[in-house]
């Protein structure tokens, strides 16, 4: 496999030859099934479906998780697994993340040992598909003021509220619900339930016309009077703490997967620059041209140095909650700032589909926002700087 123009330290030689198969393998999927396909999948706005059961085959759904089916695979793995899948397209990168990092993260952490056996292996297989519903019309960066509740009504719990930009809920089999609950001194307390999608009252309706993240689904939900049994709920590690783990999953991924949106960008800029030619000779050729990629590959070179060293934090159990903010901030700034620059170097040529990077900034406009805007993650290192919160 060629080394990456943009890796110009040589970075990847400190891979694994794990790692280094890992990404052979996501990377040939990639040029292989989305590569060719996924300018006519966004311009439709379709979610392939039928390439969901050659993931499973790959290993990338719950990649991370130990056992029940999954691959069991590190932290660095994953994180190279989704800078490649990245690099064909942001949506796609984001079913294995809410899938994976969310879905069955949120089972495998706070689910009784029935709850991962009844859903973990049929999810890493691709036959089971889940959502996770957090976010709220009215309650998006700050999800302790959710409205939706849960009532305990005898042997049974009944859910009433609403979701929005929840992703495959449409398409999804089980949704991971998180609301509002009494516990027994009165107190309110978030937690979470496994809710098949078919039932009644449950309504997931996929949100139309836009312009990022096309080739994936979010949805909004309705919750009227959904009727679940007692055992539905995910009995660990009630309170905030649950849904902020498994996005703590989920940004970790997308500290890597940016940096694939990015690379792509860079290197289809480069290959135009080569061929190309303006006023006898290729754009390559002049100095503000060169000047343009030299800062793009600078950028995406820090950026992979800082999602490498926080895989290896990971996978030795020294990771901080500060830190993945450090690598989503920093990572999706700088691959919004590389696409946009690719697209300048493409000319008019740049706005079509034809070439990868304005499709991919689209797309970062909604990674930049999801898993924590700039904004939060900004205030979260501002707190562990300053030890003061500016949250309230």
């Amino acid at each position: 496999m060629n080394q990456a123009a943009t890796d110009l330290l040589d970075v990847e030689a400190d891979f694994s030859s794990e790692e280094r198969e890992t990404q052979m393998a996501v990377r040939e999927f990639v040029d292989r099934r989305i590569r060719p396909n996924i300018a006519e999948w966004y311009a439709d706005a379709h979610f392939p479906q039928e390439i969901i059961s050659e993931m499973a085959r790959l290993g990338l759904l719950g990649m991370h998780i130990q056992g029940y089916g999954c691959a069991g695979k590190s932290a660095v793995q994953y994180g190279i697994a989704m800078q490649e899948l990245e690099a064909g397209d942001s949506g796609l990168r984001t079913f294995v993340s809410v899938q994976g990092s969310l879905a069955m993260s949120a089972i495998a952490k706070h689910g009784s040992e029935e709850q991962k056996q009844r859903y973990l292996p049929g999810m890493a297989a691709g036959e089971i598909i889940g959502c996770f519903g957090l976010t709220e019309p009215t309650a998006g960066s700050d999800p302790s003021t959710m409205a939706t509740t849960a009532v305990r009504e005898g042997d049974q719990w009944t859910l009433r509220g609403a979701k929005r930009w929840i992703g495959l809920a449409s398409i999804a089999h089980v949704a991971v619900i998180w609301a509002k609950v009494l516990d027994e001194s009165g107190h309110e307390r978030v937690r979470g339930f496994l809710v098949p999608t078919d039932t009644p009252g449950f309504t997931a309706t996929p949100i139309e016309q836009k312009l990022s993240m096309r080739a994936s689904i979010q949805c909004d939900i309705t919750l009227e009077n959904v009727k679940l049994p007692s055992d539905a709920i995910l009995p660990k590690n009630p309170g905030l703490r649950g849904p902020f783990s498994c996005l703590n999953e989920a940004r970790y991924g997308i500290i890597w997967g940016a940096l694939g949106a990015a690379r792509d960008s860079f290197e289809a800029a480069l290959a135009y620059s080569q061929q190309r030619v303006q006023f006898d000779k290729p754009l390559a050729a002049y100095q503000l041209s060169q000047a343009k990629l030299v800062n793009m590959a600078l950028e995406i070179q820090k950026g992979q140095l800082l999602a490498l060293r926080i895989g290896r934090l990971k996978d030795e159990g020294r990771l901080e909650n500060h830190m993945i903010s450090v690598g989503k901030l920093n990572n999706c700034r700088i691959a919004i700032d590389v696409c946009r620059e690719a697209r300048t170097m493409l000319g008019g040529n740049g706005v079509t589909l034809e070439y990868s990077p304005l499709r991919h900034s689209n797309n970062l406009e909604s990674v930049r926002t999801y898993e924590g805007t700039d904004e939060v993650h900004s205030l979260i290192l501002g707190q562990h700087l300053t030890g003061h919160s500016a949250f309230r």
